[in-house]
Formats: structure tokens, sequence, C-alpha cells
């Protein structure tokens, strides 16, 4: 019992400097985006300054462990600091793998954020997006979560390529009513960007949710964002060999 109040006392885990956010993030463009907002909730605002001033300890959450040799889906904790708080995302990819498709709707169930990605540099992997993000609605409420369509491998593809496809995706992004990103995972182009838009919108539903509800917002306890990340990488890891079926 007193280890573990000891846990629960424990100062917040470090975050680096490049996961501190203050300032709404923007978005990719304003044509790609449904969330057009510049500034914070005025309800996070007062949040966030209420855990500050009480000088809260971080929780960690009890979902916080490894699942990879398991259960066969990559499974990560990424920790940022968002006006002054520390907060954590669950990241969970199924990697759009079949094999995996009989245990992948416990994972999109009640998820904050999805995430379809796609290879720039392959068309026709933009069409599977429409059907991964079908099978993950099923298990979610319309309008319950934040959808992203995430163009990945921008670097394979000269300037005038990647805005050809862009347009083509926008368009399949707006019948998603999701938010269109571009980037590159070996320039690090858009990354930091995306990753910070996707943390903020989460952390600020997390606030709103419980704000709405007359509880404490359960802000930095970790938040569940699903990603399915298609075709975005060749082959399968050692840790997601594992079939369910």
């Amino acid at each position: 019992m007193n280890a573990d109040r000891n846990m629960m006392m424990k100062s917040p885990p470090t975050v680096s400097k490049e996961r501190i956010i203050w300032d709404f993030p923007k978005c990719y463009t304003p044509e790609a985006s449904l969330q057009l907002k510049r500034d914070w909730d005025v309800k996070t605002k007062t949040a966030c300054k209420d855990r500050a001033a009480r000088h809260q300890p971080f929780c960690k959450d009890v979902f916080e462990r490894d699942y990879k040799a398991t259960i066969g889906v990559d499974f990560e904790i990424e920790r940022f600091e968002i006006c002054g708080v520390p907060f954590s995302l669950q990241i969970w990819d199924t990697a759009g793998q079949e094999k995996f498709k009989c245990i992948a709707s416990a994972y999109y169930r009640g998820a904050q954020v999805i995430v379809t990605v796609f290879d720039m540099a392959d068309i026709k992997s933009l069409d599977h997006t429409r059907q991964w993000l079908e099978e993950a609605m099923k298990d979610n409420e319309p309008d319950s979560c934040f959808i992203f369509l995430v163009g990945t491998k921008t670097d394979l593809l000269p300037l005038e390529e990647v805005q050809r496809t862009e347009k083509d995706a926008m368009k399949i992004a707006a019948e998603m009513k999701a938010e269109f990103w571009a980037v590159s995972s070996k320039t690090g182009e858009n990354v930091q960007g995306f990753f910070f838009r996707v943390a903020a919108l989460a952390f600020e539903m997390c606030i709103l949710k419980d704000t709405e509800k007359g509880v404490p917002a359960s802000i930095g306890h970790g938040v569940g964002i699903k990603s399915d990340r298609g075709v975005l990488e060749e082959g399968t890891s050692q840790d997601m060999k594992r079939s369910c079926c």
C-alpha cells in the first residue's frame, strides 16, 4: 500500500524540450483541416492553470505495458508537456495486416484519434484507407474521435507529384471527415507538427469531456490513440509475426 502511495507521489517523468507545447498547434493546410481553431478553449486554459497551481502528481497509466510480443500489435507511450501539464499518449499500431484483423476491433474501440496512413509513392494505397477507417468506425460512434489521413514518404517524390497526390488525398480526406497531413519519416518533414497536432487535440478533448461531466480533468493519465499504418512499413517486424487466427 505504501509502495503504491509512493509511486503516485513521484514527480512527473522528464519531458524533453522538443515535446513541450504551449501554443495551439497549426494544421498542415487550412484546405485539409476541419479544426480551424487557433487557440485553446477557455475551459482548457482554466483546467491547466488549476492543475499547475495544485501541483498534481503524474499518475502512471495502468495500461502502460509492453504488449508487442504477446498480442502482435505495436504499442508505445509518447509523453508531452502541454500548457505546463504532463500528458501521455497511448499509440496502438495494427500495421494494417489481415492476420491481426480479428483482434483489431479491441484496439479501435474508444479511440480519441484514428490515424490512417498511406504511401504517397503508391497511389493505390490511398484507396485502402477508406476500408481501414470503416473497420475502425465500427467500434466508435460518429463524431466521437478525430480522424487523420496521413500521406508519408514525401521525400520519394518530386514536388509537383507530391502536390498532385495531395489534391487526390484531400478529396478522400473530405469524404472521410479527416484532417490531411503529408510527412516524411526519413527527413522528419512535418512529423513533429503532426504529433503535436494530434496530442493537442486529444489533450483538449480529454479536458472538455471531463468538464462536461463535472469531474476533474483526467489529464496526465494517458489517452488512447489508435493508428493504422496501412502500407507504411514493408515487411513485418519480429514482434508482430504472431497471428491470432
